[in-house]
């Protein structure tokens, strides 16, 4: 049942009103036409039968003018049936009847039961009368009633105030819990932006206390997280500036030494300072100011091509299909870079590969290097941690590669996954919503 039920909040509300509505509507017209409408029908037609089966005792039982016209008199006026006395002949076949037929039913039943002779009933079509004939000894009783005489015929009105009125009802419903639920989409649809990094705007707390609560607990972790993320930017602006200043003194100081093993050895260590610390800037501050917008997937792995190329490296990119997505456009270069980087790094030959299904980008990097080992794939995305004895020890580096392009998959809604790669090396596959 869990399978093939209905996953959204308004629809699974939506059940829970109309399936109480319609079950009970179902056992209210079961029990009212088994009790009352069948009850009714059936005195009804008992008390039509019996007038009838008066007007056979009297013509069996007392003598009649040649004409019958006194007989068809008292009927008329009396009991509101037209009579007349036909000549003894078969009676006709019977008509094939509806399935659900009450007025033949309880007619049948009853002329069955308190006149026990021959009988045909025209019950078919939407006349407004009954036919019934009688078979006597010598004549046929033929006798027309109103229809109405022999079932309840204004049951329909119960009916159809009862679905009228549940329908309207159901409308009003329905349009409050739209309304009810509305907020709730709204704040789902702000939390999944913001998780995906996206700008959320004119939002506030609507709906009803414990809905505007949850919004109002949203909105004031965000500004806490915006907070923390520009306190944190702040800070390691400021610290990349008193580093690198002090780095470019320990430069000028060692361009004025003379030329020696020593004084080149120190310029590669202030070099590689450099680099880690643009690393941990980067790996810190997360691009979180930068906005998202529409951008060419396909372009983006292309300029990644021709960069590798000048570099030297062997890189081929591919993209199948509709190539736009909703990204961060330097953060997802910068991740990918990342990732052709630790490639080349460590392998001769990376291919890179996209496309766009179901509403997500999915990227992946292939690499012919000696990859990771399963069991420590998850030791490879933690910060500052390199996994010399599966790679190249003779590659220097602060480890920060994949924790940054994990970081900007996570920042965009998504993950990074390490695989096994068909080259026979590592597999970095990128999945983001686009």
């Amino acid at each position: 049942m869990y399978r093939i039920m209905p996953k959204g909040l308004y629809t699974r509300t939506f059940l829970i009103i109309v399936a109480p509505i319609v079950i009970l509507q179902s056992v209210l017209v079961f029990v009212f036409m088994e009790r009352h409408y069948q009850l009714v029908s059936r005195r009804m037609s008992e008390a039509v039968v019996r007038e009838i089966a008066a007007i056979v005792y009297v013509l069996e039982n007392y003598p009649q003018d040649p004409d019958h016209a006194k007989i068809e008199q008292l009927a008329s006026s009396a009991l509101g049936m037209s009579t007349s006395i036909l000549p003894l002949e078969p009676l006709p076949p019977p008509a094939p009847k509806p399935f659900f037929d009450v007025i033949d039913q309880e007619l049948s039943l009853a002329i069955s039961r308190k006149i026990g002779k021959p009988f045909w009933i025209d019950t078919v079509g939407r006349s407004r009368f009954v036919e019934i004939r009688i078979q006597l000894k010598d004549s046929i009783l033929r006798v027309f009633t109103r229809r109405s005489q022999t079932y309840a015929s204004n049951s329909h009105i119960f009916l159809v105030w009862m679905f009228s009125t549940s329908v309207v009802l159901l409308i009003i419903a329905l349009l409050f819990l739209r309304n009810q639920i509305r907020p709730i989409v709204r704040l789902a649809d702000a939390a999944e932006a913001f998780g995906k990094g996206r700008p959320v705007e004119n939002f506030r707390a609507s709906g009803a206390r414990e809905v505007r609560r949850a919004s109002l607990a949203f909105i004031d972790m965000r500004r806490r997280i915006e907070r923390q993320i520009e306190q944190r930017t702040t800070m390691l602006a400021g610290v990349s500036h008193d580093l690198r200043t002090i780095l470019t003194r320990l430069k000028l100081q060692i361009a004025f030494l003379e030329q020696s093993p020593e004084s080149e050895a120190m310029r590669k260590d202030v070099d590689e300072m450099s680099h880690m610390l643009e690393d941990y800037l980067a790996f810190a501050s997360g691009d979180a100011d930068e906005e998202t917008k529409t951008t060419d997937i396909s372009l983006l792995l292309e300029e990644l091509e021709e960069e590798a190329e000048i570099s030297g490296l062997m890189v081929t990119t591919r993209f199948d299909g509709f190539s736009e997505a909703q990204v961060k456009r330097l953060s997802m270069k910068r991740c990918l870079s990342n990732l052709v980087t630790n490639g080349c790094k460590y392998g001769n030959r990376v291919e890179v590969s996209g496309a766009i299904e179901r509403g997500w980008l999915t990227i992946t990097v292939d690499d012919d290097g000696p990859g990771i080992p399963e069991d420590e794939r998850e030791l490879a995305f933690r910060a500052f941690h390199r996994l010399d004895i599966a790679r190249n020890q003779d590659e220097t580096g602060s480890g920060l590669g994949l924790a940054i392009a994990r970081d900007v998959a996570r920042a965009h809604g998504g993950d990074l996954y390490l695989e096994n790669s068909p080259l026979g090396g590592l597999r970095a596959r990128l999945r983001v919503p686009a």
